[in-house]
């Protein structure tokens, strides 16, 4: 009851990269690199367990960021001419590279850490990879001309890696869709049928993790607009309950999101954010069970897994550990207190 997971990323060592940053750059280059995002992923999956998580991950430690740490290994992508774009419905600007030929993997994209981890921790392991949605929306389309076209055959692509990963020995691959928040009709229209053939012929465990960002000014000032109550789910919820994806993962502590939204996800497991990701206050052991407690009202405790809101990439590395702490001691006194 209450498995304890991280939504993805972890703050990169400062010997790995910059820090409190969330598109990095690297400290090393060739084979010292390679070690060192080698000696990262060990170190958070030794930090991860040191906590007490159920579940655990490689904290994104070998890509500079969630979505791009993808599309390096896409053949049709040009990395060298980048554009600037708003992206997430001009949320921001970013530096992002242009799609100006068909998309074909140049081989296996994650290999190296999904079996270095899975060699590590006889732990349950989760991998993440960028919902097809959200990899739309974060290039420049120079060739497709067709955002719902491009998504599919990114979805393809995204299928290929993640039917090798659950080969490698991953029990539960996880999507990440940030832009169902922000594109919320399209995101029920076709976003989640793209998802489902990312996800498609998997026998894992499926996931998709649905936030409102990173603790970045920028999503910060956004989430600032949204007024008293957040319903975004609203829209995507309903399509997601009716999909074959088994685990949901959202945004809950110290955000505006109604806890009745979780009721729309009848049938799935729910990864109930406890742990506030936009903030250096570490949470208490008992603000984390509290509110695993209220989502009680809304979701079976058999189907609540306790997660962090989002990734803790551009948190410094000792709050990140902190939290992790917090997250799996809280489950323990809601496993006593709900039992």
């Amino acid at each position: 009851m209450f498995e304890t997971a991280i939504a993805g990323s972890l703050p990169k060592p400062e010997w790995l990269a910059e820090t409190n940053k969330l598109w990095p750059k690297w400290m090393a280059q060739g084979d010292s690199l390679k070690q060192a995002k080698a000696d990262a992923t060990l170190l958070w999956i030794k930090a991860q367990e040191d906590a007490g998580l159920d579940v655990v991950g490689d904290g994104e430690q070998s890509r500079q960021h969630f979505v791009h740490g993808f599309l390096e290994q896409v053949e049709g992508i040009d990395f060298e001419n980048k554009v600037t774009m708003g992206i997430r419905n001009n949320r921001y600007d970013a530096q992002v590279p242009q799609v100006v030929a068909p998309l074909r993997l140049k081989g296996r994209v994650h290999a190296f850490e999904a079996q270095l981890a899975r060699a590590h921790t006889k732990k349950k392991l989760k991998f993440t990879l960028p919902g097809p949605m959200t990899i739309v929306d974060t290039v420049a389309d120079r060739f497709y001309g067709d955002k719902v076209k491009m998504a599919m055959a990114f979805a393809e692509l995204l299928n290929q890696e993640a039917l090798a990963l659950q080969a490698d020995g991953v029990d539960i691959v996880q999507f990440d869709e940030p832009a169902f928040n922000v594109y919320m009709e399209e995101a029920a229209d076709w976003g989640v049928k793209a998802l489902e053939r990312a996800a498609q012929g998997l026998t894992c465990t499926t996931a998709v993790h649905i936030c409102y960002g990173y603790g970045i000014q920028a999503n910060i000032d956004w989430k600032n607009s949204l007024g008293h109550e957040w319903r975004q789910y609203e829209k995507v919820f309903p399509a997601l309950a009716k999909s074959s994806i088994q685990q949901v993962s959202l945004e809950c502590f110290q955000s505006h999101v109604p806890m009745d939204l979780m009721a729309l996800l009848e049938g799935k497991d729910v990864m109930v954010g406890v742990i506030d990701v936009a903030s250096d206050v570490i949470e208490t052991p008992e603000q984390v069970a509290d509110t695993i407690g209220r989502a009680l009202q809304f979701v079976p405790k058999a189907r609540i897994i306790a997660c962090t809101n989002c990734g803790l990439a551009p948190m410094s590395r000792e709050v990140a550990e902190k939290k992790l702490q917090a997250l799996a001691d809280g489950a323990r006194i809601a496993r006593e207190r709900y039992r």
